[in-house]
């Protein structure tokens, strides 16, 4: 069962839960990027509705389990109202929203929706000094033991993409692009090795990793990360780059 096929059972499903309070349901995250290979990853899905209460969410439960099954990551509920309110909340990860999806019930929610640029320098900065203490944090809890900073490094993999792609969006890149381009457009602006990045954005798609291999990375991706770090430290003194 392909993603969208996926996705649309879902949507007969969620229609059965909200009816007519069902607005839009749409995929988004890895499967919802540009990627030229097959993805492995859950298949991440958003249902947006005019209300939700705890009977919704009761029969959403009931319903969980096969939505695993068939490959879907558990879908986000959300009122749309409570969407368009939160984007100043939430700018990076509604942004990616916005800027990756793929219709798959309803009418497109986001026609009239954008993310300030502020809010979205702001998140990317977040996220980027967060994501160093994540994989500060995980290799500390791995005890140094393969396979599980490869399960670190993988279980990263896709927000890893999601910051790449909202760094690059920030500094000039143009939306949809496919991950060559963040590659080398990041790489560029950050003063970063282009074929690192790549390989850690291929990650998204194959969703695996040798432990052999994860031993050797781990110390490259986070001093990739530490130099994104470094490249937005110095947007405070000369200006966001493009």
């Amino acid at each position: 069962m392909t993603a969208l096929q996926a996705a649309g059972t879902l949507a007969d499903d969620l229609a059965g839960i909200f009816g007519a309070r069902l607005r839009a349901v749409l995929v988004f995250g890895t499967h919802a990027r540009p990627h030229p290979r097959a993805v492995k990853a859950p298949v991440q899905t958003l249902a947006l509705v005019d209300r939700l209460e705890y009977a919704d969410l009761a029969a959403g439960a009931d319903r969980a389990a096969g939505w695993q099954a068939r490959g879907l990551d558990i879908p986000l509920l959300l009122p749309i109202d409570e969407f368009r309110n939160s984007l100043d909340s939430f700018p990076l990860e509604y942004g990616d929203i916005i800027a990756h999806h793929i219709l798959v019930r309803g009418d497109d929610p986001f026609a009239s929706l954008t993310v300030a640029a502020e809010d979205l320098r702001r998140a990317c900065e977040v996220n980027v000094r967060s994501h160093a203490i994540h994989l500060r944090e995980g290799f500390l809890l791995a005890g140094q033991r393969p396979r599980e900073i490869a399960d670190l490094i993988v279980a990263s993999a896709t927000p890893f993409a999601s910051l790449i792609q909202t760094f690059a969006l920030v500094t000039g890149a143009p939306r949809q692009s496919p991950p060559e381009v963040l590659a080398t457009h990041v790489g560029r602006v950050a003063g970063l090795d282009r074929d690192l990045l790549a390989r850690l954005l291929a990650l998204e798609e194959d969703h695996q990793l040798d432990q052999s291999e994860a031993v050797p990375l781990y110390p490259a991706y986070l001093d990739l990360v530490q130099g994104l770090v470094h490249a937005i430290d110095g947007w405070h003194r000369e200006g966001t780059p493009t």
